[in-house]
Formats: C-alpha cells, structure tokens, sequence
C-alpha cells in the first residue's frame, strides 16, 4: 500500500514536520501567521482556477502551507505570545493571584499537589496554568478539589532544573503541560473562596469522586480497589509502588492506563450491545451516535485527562470509519485523528511519550498484524484465535519498542504472557466493571457481585506479580539514544516494506539502515571510552563524588544506598560497563590539579597550598577566611550534605573575598576542569 498517496497522510505529515519546525527555532505568532494567511490565500485562488489541480505548483504552495500551520500551532500553544498570560504581565515580588484548581496530582512523600488555572493576576484577568506544592505538615484542613478557588499573596517560583546529569527533566516535562513555575504553599498563606463557579472538570471530577465513595463502600480489597480505579477512572493515586512495579516489569502497564487500548475494547463492547439499534430507521446512524456520545461520557468520568482525550477522539474517528464500513480506510482514519489532535487539542501533544507510544501501537497493530497473519494462519480455530492476540500483541510491542527503550531503558521479556492471559479478559473486566459502577451509583450493587469482581481483579494482579517475579526476563538499563530511535524506527520500516512484497531496493534500505545503527553504536561507545570526567553530584544529606574514566565509573559516597537511582541513571546514559565504590578521601589529583575536601570533622593538613578546588561537605565548623588565607583555592564548591545555614555564610564569605563559589544545591553538579 503507497500511503503517501493518501492525503490525509500527507496532510498530517507535513504538519508533524510544521510543528518540530516550529518547536526548533521557537519562533513568534507574527511571522508565522502571516505565512499561513498568504498561503492559504495562494492556495484558494489556484482551487478556484481549478479544483483538480495537480500542477507542481499547487503540491508546493500545498506544502508550504500545511507547514506553516504547523508552525502556526506551536506558535499559538507557547504562553509566551499571549498577551494575558502572567510571564507577559508584572508579576514581580508579591502579588495578588486568583487561581481555580484544574487537576489533582499524586501526591509525594513531603507534599500534596495540583494544577491550578490562573485567572487574575492584581485583579487584571490573567491566563496560564501553575504548579501548586502543598507540605503535608501544614495542610490541617480537607484536600483540594478541582474547581476550588484560591486567593493567593506571593511570588511564583521557577520549576528547578534536573541537578545531576541524566536525571529525569521535570521542568522540560512541565514546560510541555504550558507550567513553568510554581507556589510553595501553607494552610497560612492562602485563602480558599466558598462557592466556587463550576466547569466540566470540576463536574467530572465531582462524579469520579461519587462513584470512587460509592465503590469504597463496598467490600473491596485495597489493592483491588487501587486497580479498579486505574482501570475504570484513571485514578492511579491508590496504586501501591509494589504493585505498580509488578505490572511495568510485566509490560502490563498499559493496562492501568486508560487510553487507546481501554477505549478500544469498549468501543468493540458497544458496537456488540447497541447492534440492535441498526433494525431502526436511521439505526445506523443512531448507533454511531449513542456510541460517540458515550465514549465521551466515559472520558468525562476518566477526568478528561490528555491521554483519554486523545484516545477517545481517535477511536471516534474509529467509530465513524466502522459506520461508513470502510475498514481500508483505517490508516487514513488514524491521520485524520492525529491532524485533529495536534491541530484543534495541543500540538505539544506531539512530545509527549504516551501520545507517541499510543499511535505507534496502534499504526504497529494495523500495519503488522495483518503480515503476522499472511506468515502462519492455523486452521483449529483456538489456536488461531491465540495466534491472533499473540500477533497483535508482537505489532504493539514491536511499535512501541523503540520509544520504550529510549525514554524507559527496559524491555519485559514476558510482555507476551501477560498480554495473552489478561487482554482476553479485557472486555469482560470492563463490562462487568461499568456494571459495578452503574449498581454501586444505585445503591443495588450486591455482595455476590463484589465478591466475583474482586477475585477477577486479584487473580489478575497475581498473574501479573508471577510474570514480574521472572527477574531473568526483564531487561534493564539499556543505552538507547535518539539517534538509535531514528535508526531502530528506519530498520522496522524497511524490514516491514521488505517482509510485504520483496525485492533487491528494499533489501538494500533494510541493509543500509541496519549498518546505520552499527556504525551509530560503534561510534558512541568509542566516544565513551575517550571521555574522562570528574563531578561532585547533588543529593541532600549526602556526599557523591563520581569519576568517569571511559566505561568505568568510580563512585566516592557516604551513603552509597542513596546513590543507586542517579548511578543508574549516569551509567545508562553514558554506556558505563562497570561501576566501583571507592573510599572517601581528603583530597585528590585531578588533571594535574589538587582538591582539598573538608568534612564534618573539619580537620585539614598543615600544608595546604596548592590546592585548586576547595570542597566543603557535611557542614564542616571552620572558619572559612582563615582556611582561604592558607589554601588560596581558586574555586570553592559546598555539596548538598551542608546546612543551609552554612552554605549560604559560605556563600557571603566568597563574595567578599571575590572568589567563585558553587552550591551544587542551587547550580546543579559541579564538574572539574
């Protein structure tokens, strides 16, 4: 199948291609929209000469402005080219904030959390969405809802960047939500209004919350009622991390997700229950109609989160294609659904990692399974049908393999198990689950029900913890870069090309994509091996001292338990092979350069001239001027195991004597020249 002679593929390729334009060079509205116009005004005027144009001139002004709208879109989605939005207006020093509360995040050990829309600012009508940070000590009084309004005196701070190098990217992952900065609040510094006008998230969130209450009250299990949540409403707040984990080991984390794979099996459920609507008149088009506005209704339920809006449109669009009983239609359903999103929704959709992994599943699915299916088609009709989810279970893992491994740096051996023992049960855990939630709402939910549901769902996380257990099968820490991404995506596409119809072309694609990705990996691991760098990492009430000397990693800590998260972390991103724990010193030789570290004891040798770089670590009581006058260091760094207190004496005593000083707490790792 040529797809690129679909035009709703182009269409949406070519706005793909607009919105990374758009997102690389960051470019304002004006210049963008004045394109857009000019083209469109080009392109009518050359359709009103002739609707079946197909000179090359109309396929390039075509171009020109679907890339432009691309452009357009990211332009418009950035708060900055928007004149209400609070960075464009003063909000310098403490100000006076109205905020309406969007979402409720899980909370974290120390804190609870929340999205809140912005809509005034000094009384002036404001836009622009907030991260607000609760601690848990100060909250005395009941949990935030959505809609809640609150009046608010203060200055937002600005989202931190990652400290260490290779850790997760919390502010680029918000900045992508349009949230940039954030409050740090207590049940002091806030006012929450009464009466707070409604909207249909708040309507939504209002009715979760009812039927969350309703289902508590029955006889559930904790763990199951976690999971019934996820599974129905899109709650994973009451998700233990145990569970949570047995189910990513297992590649089942999907299921507790409501997304493409949820809103799919429903659709299939109301397309079976509502066939009796096609006897009547128009029945046709009544079905496609109740089926729309009730996958809708269980988005509203889900909390209308981006990942359900999204799925939600595109398996309407699914809906609509299964109306029109046009099944070869589907890759131009899945482009019309995408422009749609991106276009209409938010095109920063484009960056996120579950809209990635969604359509790349779903395009695996369709463009894969049916060539699984050409390889072996068994005649017994329980094999086939085992045949049949194994293979749509290989397309969605082959799909969205290359994305998991860039962004997660692991593969579930067993995805496959678990696949094929939970997903046949989908639809039924599913129907029976609405049917819960419609009994529970009435108060007719019986305790036979209950019971069976819940063994359902037990024996469901049983499976899933014994395939986790399979330690063996679950791989971890792979290296995976963005190039490997480009290059793994080209040999899928090749390979899938050649397998379809072979020839000698295809064969050399697939060959030359193949020795891409060697060469690519050949060259990144020689790279690693010539690098040679030494840090002093961040962690409160620690000490880390890492040393890459190629594809070894020496790792000086007090608390070497701590360190085991951001050493994973550094030694997948930089390809390490070995890592080492080395005792603490004080002081070391680094490129022809002395480091005098100091710790709480605060003892130093008498002789300390000569010493380039001056580490301060677990609040050292010394008197810093004295030490300068001996040591005459050129730099100073304080590591995040001092007090505050110190740090910030410190900092004023290197200031006075002009000399640099580096707070790993503030700056981030400091690296040695």
């Amino acid at each position: 199948m040529k797809l690129l002679r679909f035009i709703p593929i182009k269409l949406t390729l070519l706005l793909v291609l607009g919105i990374l334009i758009g997102q690389y060079f960051e470019a304002d509205m004006a210049f963008p929209l004045v394109l857009t116009v000019v083209f469109l005004i080009f392109l009518g005027f050359l359709f009103y000469k002739d609707k079946y144009n197909t000179t090359p001139r109309f396929g390039i002004v075509f171009t020109l402005a679907t890339l432009s709208i691309g452009i357009l879109a990211v332009a418009l989605s950035r708060p900055e080219n928007h004149t209400d939005h609070y960075s464009s207006q003063n909000s310098e020093g403490n100000r006076t904030w109205k905020l309406k509360i969007r979402e409720v995040l899980k909370p974290t050990t120390f804190s609870d959390r929340y999205v809140a829309n912005i809509e005034s600012l000094e009384n002036r009508v404001s836009s622009g969405k907030i991260l607000l940070s609760f601690s848990l000590d100060s909250m005395t009084q009941k949990k935030l809802q959505v809609d809640d309004e609150l009046i608010i005196s203060g200055k937002p701070v600005a989202i931190n960047p990652p400290l260490n190098p290779h850790q997760f990217d919390y502010r680029s992952y918000l900045k992508g939500l349009g949230i940039s900065h954030q409050f740090r609040l207590n049940a002091g510094n806030y006012l929450l209004k009464e009466n707070s006008s409604s909207t249909i998230y708040g309507v939504a969130a209002s009715v979760r919350n009812m039927i969350i209450d309703k289902l508590k009250q029955a006889d559930f299990g904790t763990e199951e009622l976690g999971i019934i949540q996820a599974l129905l409403l899109g709650q994973r707040n009451d998700i233990s991390a145990e569970t949570y984990n047995n189910y990513k080991n297992a590649g089942a984390v999907h299921i507790l997700a409501v997304s493409g794979l949820h809103i799919g099996v429903l659709l299939l459920l109301l397309q079976f229950l509502l066939r009796p609507l096609e006897r009547l008149p128009k029945g046709k088009t009544l079905k496609l109609i109740v089926i729309v506005v009730l996958l809708w209704g269980f988005a509203l339920i889900a909390g209308l989160s981006a990942s359900v809006v999204r799925a939600v449109t595109m398996f309407s669009f699914v809906a609509y294609a299964l109306y029109l009983n046009r099944p070869s239609n589907t890759f131009n359903i899945l482009a019309l659904s995408m422009f749609f999103i991106l276009l209409v929704i938010d095109s920063n959709l484009l960056f996120q990692v579950g809209f990635q992994m969604s359509y790349a599943a779903v395009l695996a699915i369709v463009w894969i399974y049916p060539l699984l299916q050409q390889f072996w088609n068994p005649k017994n009709k329980v094999i086939r049908y085992f045949w049949q989810l194994l293979s749509v279970s290989i397309a969605a893992q082959l799909g969205v393999l290359p994305i998991s491994l860039f962004y997660f740096h692991q593969f579930p051996g067993l995805f496959f198990i678990s696949n094929l023992l939970i997903i046949p049960a989908l639809g039924l855990i599913l129907g029976m689950g609405m049917l819960v939630i419609l009994l529970a709402l009435l108060n007719w939910l019986p305790d036979f029900l209950v019971a069976i549901y819940d063994t359902l769902i037990r024996w469901m996380n049983d499976i899933i913890a014994w395939v986790a257990e399979q330690e063996a099968f679950v791989f971890r820490n792979i290296s995976f870069d963005a190039v490997q991404l480009v290059f793994a995506y080209g040999i899928l596409i090749c390979a899938v090309l050649f397998l379809s119809k072979p020839n000698f072309k295809k064969a050399i694609s697939l060959a030359i994509a193949i020795i891409g990705f060697q060469l690519w990996s050949f060259y990144a691991a020689y790279e690693t091996k010539q690098k040679d760098a030494l840090l002093l990492a961040h962690q409160t009430r620690n000490s880390v001292l890492i040393h890459q000397g190629g594809e070894n990693l020496a790792v000086t800590a007090k608390d070497v338990e701590r360190t085991q998260k951001m050493v994973a972390d550094y030694q997948v991103a930089e390809r390490i092979a070995s890592v080492n724990y080395l005792p603490s010193q004080n002081s070391y030789q680094w490129n022809n350069k002395r480091i005098l570290v100091i710790d709480s004891l605060g003892v130093y040798p008498k002789e300390t001239e000569n010493f380039e770089y001056l580490v301060l670590t677990q609040s050292p009581k010394l008197n810093l001027e004295r030490l300068i006058d001996r040591a005459s260091p050129k730099v100073i760094i304080a590591d995040g195991s001092n007090y505050r207190s110190y740090v910030t004496r410190w900092a004023a005593t290197c200031k006075k004597r002009k000399l640099p000083f580096h707070y790993t707490g503030e700056k981030g790792a400091y690296y040695f020249e």
